[in-house]
């Protein structure tokens, strides 16, 4: 079976990316004169409203018996998988040396895609709704309005696999030498014994495809989100319901504050996840899957050593916190740990050595004051 030339589609993508949307602040306004402008091979409609009002459109794709729904932005201020799904609507609009994959795919697959299930939240750059509730904890309660509108798209589609598309923060590692975790992904797991259902295993060999690709480009940097099952969460239940459900969660990449390298990652690994599914190979172990290593908290942005902080010698750990200022996210640093950090690596390292601070609040107001 054909394989996927990651040469020839990292160029491709390098020409052809959506080049309009490149902030991490993504709305509907932002995308929405882009879905409307949509032609054949897209279908695109309106299938309900957010609590504000605000319309929530599904495009899809496809004219196979494999049904695939994907959906991004359940989280609004996760905006990443977004951009790397109008990266994909390119793809298909314009498949240049990829013809032959396109078609694979529109011939064995249907693609139902939700972009932006969250645009309150968006719209102020929030992880939660209008309703100020978490839609991927309220699978089970759905009082959110675009929970009831996914589950009834999942039920009319009843889809073979989802794609449930992500942002983690900086602080995700990869590996012994703390690597920031570019991209990751989970099988979710179906129970607390995390019992690897012959579903979960399907899940996995398909994210085995996606690591063996991405590692080629991101080399070391692809991990295993946690699989603790979580009851209430979106992915935990699809997959119990028998829809293998893939979740992907965009990262970090050192200094790329605008998830670009992330984007990329994420683009080639939903085209190289499809490609699997379409050719329906099988010929992934789905225990490599455990051979990618889990997310650890080992990474932050800024790590000052050896300062001085009520007496003691300590290293401060400065996370980023996200901020949505005049219409721009902000970055603001804060303290995120302290102590002996050796285990940690950042995008950025000072020697603090001579530094010296009153106490632990006298270190905060450095950093969110002074600190650049």
């Amino acid at each position: 079976m054909k394989k996927i030339d990651l040469k020839e589609l990292d160029t491709w993508y390098g020409h052809n990316f959506e080049k309009t949307i490149d902030s991490r602040w993504v709305t509907l306004d932002h995308i929405q004169p882009l879905l409307l402008n949509l032609s054949a091979p897209f279908d695109i409609s309106k299938i309900g409203e957010s609590f504000q009002k605000r319309p929530i459109f599904k495009f899809q794709l496809g004219t196979g018996p494999i049904q695939i729904l994907m959906w991004t932005q359940m989280h609004g201020n996760e905006s990443t998988g977004t951009k790397a799904v109008l990266d994909m609507m390119r793809f298909f609009e314009k498949p240049g040396p990829f013809n032959w994959l396109t078609h694979l795919i529109m011939k064995s697959c249907t693609i139902h895609c939700i972009p932006i299930l969250n645009p309150d939240g968006a719209q102020v750059y929030t992880r939660i709704n209008a309703q100020k509730i978490d839609l991927n904890r309220d699978v089970i309660e759905k009082k959110g309005i675009e929970t009831v509108l996914l589950q009834r798209v999942l039920k009319k589609v009843d889809p073979a696999f989802c794609f449930n598309l992500h942002d983690q923060r900086t602080l995700f590692s990869v590996g012994a030498e703390h690597h920031p975790a570019t991209i990751s992904f989970l099988a979710p797991s179906v129970d607390e014994a995390r019992t690897v259902t012959s579903g979960r295993k399907e899940t996995m060999e398909v994210i085995v495809a996606m690591n063996k690709l991405l590692q080629k480009l991101i080399t070391n940097r692809v991990g295993r989100y946690t699989d603790e099952f979580y009851p209430t969460a979106t992915g935990d239940n699809f997959q119990k319901m028998g829809h293998n459900t893939i979740l992907i969660e965009s990262g970090h990449a050192f200094g790329d504050y605008q998830r670009k390298e992330s984007r990329k990652s994420t683009f080639l690994a939903i085209v190289e996840g499809l490609r699997y599914i379409a050719q329906q190979e099988r010929d992934c172990d789905y225990q490599r899957y455990f051979d990618i290593p889990n997310n650890e908290k080992n990474y932050t942005d800024i790590i000052v050593r050896n300062v001085s902080v009520g007496g003691k010698k300590m290293d401060l750990s400065i996370l980023f916190v996200e901020k949505l200022i005049d219409r721009k996210v902000v970055f603001v640093p804060t303290l995120d740990k302290k102590g002996p950090l050796l285990e940690c690596n950042a995008d950025k390292i000072i020697d603090g050595t001579g530094m010296t601070f009153v106490n632990e609040n006298d270190a905060k107001k450095w950093i969110e004051n002074d600190f650049n």
